[in-house]
């Protein structure tokens, strides 16, 4: 790995284990404006790369809810509040660089290779694409840059249900939308200083030309009445859109990661009907499924009603557009820690139940390696195995993760 920037290796004793930091391999290399494409190194954040992007009229619109690393992000198959517009990560990657176990540097796509497709042999970019670092480590990532939309326009409306939110969502296709519960936006209120109404919630926003726009914002506003939701709240200023966002997103994600306890105990402090013990026991447990959009209001209703039934506290959010919803519980490991892994089994096998996916977004990592087996089956199961053994004969890249 000479050839590249330095980055810090960590040994563990004990069980064993080498921890590579990459935070400093942080070079933007290879843009190119007229193809739309740029290659990033590890310690490149999504915050980062836009930034560099300004005045580019180009962005990268993949957008998980934190500053996230990108090569982490394509490790992990990210996506977040914009897929269902613009795709996940495995719709932006075009080419990894991946230092593979034995130490070899692949070049997925082949090197310097940056077509927005291709029929040429086994798709090795997708492979790499959401294996969580059990194959190999990507060292740079070739991504899809987009156009910065014209207009933009983003809104708020409440609804007296779920069922009534999210079967609005069902009749449109052309806005970003994200449903928040009572729950989360009681959460919002409190935690960001708002006064939104606290009822099931959509946040819409809308990309294209200033007509296309313009056509988008009637037809939703109509859907959305006939559907019994309340009138909009509108943001059009850049200003305006990131406080609404901001809200949202700072409903989990700590404002300072310098002080990360402190502003975890807010979050949990702005949810939890309790009081906050001393020693800040209370934790976030976050969980994640997918379903196909027909079955998403159902899914929901059961799952609301199933944490009430068990006694657990925390929001439901969710990326509705494509189907896939969070829940964030907030409770005491000490007392409810099994409540709630019983709560996410039962999740993710309500999801597969209903023809979805036990994760749309978190990934398999070790709480939900039974689930997957369940999902795929024994012989796609046996498939990854194999893939696995035949990269990684020694196990060494993140053992016992995901298989």
């Amino acid at each position: 790995m000479a050839m590249m920037n330095p980055c810090t290796v960590y040994l563990f004793h004990g069980q064993g284990g080498v921890c590579f930091n990459m935070t400093q391999m942080d070079q933007i290399s290879e843009l190119n404006t007229e193809d739309f494409t740029v290659a990033v190194e590890p310690g490149v954040t999504r915050k980062t790369l836009n930034n560099f992007l300004r005045g580019s009229g180009l962005w990268f619109p993949v957008d998980p809810g934190a500053d996230a690393s990108l090569c982490g992000m394509a490790a992990t198959a990210a996506s977040g509040t914009n897929a269902v517009r613009y795709g996940t990560m495995r719709q932006n990657v075009l080419n990894l660089r991946v230092v593979l176990p034995d130490g070899k540097v692949l070049h997925t796509a082949g090197q310097n290779r940056r077509p927005r497709k291709s029929a040429a042999g086994y798709h090795l970019t997708g492979l790499f694409v959401g294996s969580e670092g059990t194959l190999g480590i990507i060292t740079q990532a070739t991504l899809r840059l987009h156009g910065i939309p014209e207009a933009t326009v983003a809104a708020v409306c409440a609804f007296s249900t779920v069922k009534a939110a999210v079967d609005t969502v069902s009749l449109f296709s052309f806005s970003i939308p994200e449903f928040l519960d009572d729950v989360m936006m009681g959460a919002c209120n409190r935690y960001s200083g708002l006064n939104y109404p606290e009822l099931p919630t959509l946040f819409l926003e809308f990309h294209g030309s200033e007509h296309s726009v313009g056509e988008q914002v009637q037809a939703t506003g109509e859907i959305v009445k006939s559907n019994g939701g309340s009138d909009f709240a509108w943001a059009r200023e850049q200003e305006a859109r990131n406080q609404l966002w901001t809200a949202r997103h700072n409903a989990w994600e700590e404002r300072n990661p310098t002080t990360d306890t402190r502003q975890r105990v807010a979050m949990c402090a702005s949810l939890s009907p309790r009081k906050l013990h001393p020693t800040f026991l209370l934790q976030g447990y976050s969980t994640d499924v997918c379903v196909p959009i027909s079955r998403l209001p159902e899914i929901l209703l059961e799952t609301k009603k199933d944490m009430l039934e068990s006694k657990l506290t925390g929001p439901i959010v969710g990326h509705v557009g494509d189907g896939n919803f969070h829940c964030l519980l907030i409770h005491n490991p000490a007392d409810e820690g099994g409540r709630v892994a019983e709560f996410a089994k039962r999740l993710g096998r309500r999801a597969l139940a209903m023809d979805g996916t036990c994760t749309g977004e978190h990934g398999v990592g070790l709480g939900k390696r039974q689930l997957l087996r369940e999902e795929v089956g024994e012989v796609a199961l046996s498939t990854m195995r194999q893939i696995k053994a035949a990269l990684d004969p020694k196990n060494l890249m993140n053992p016992g993760k995901v298989l």
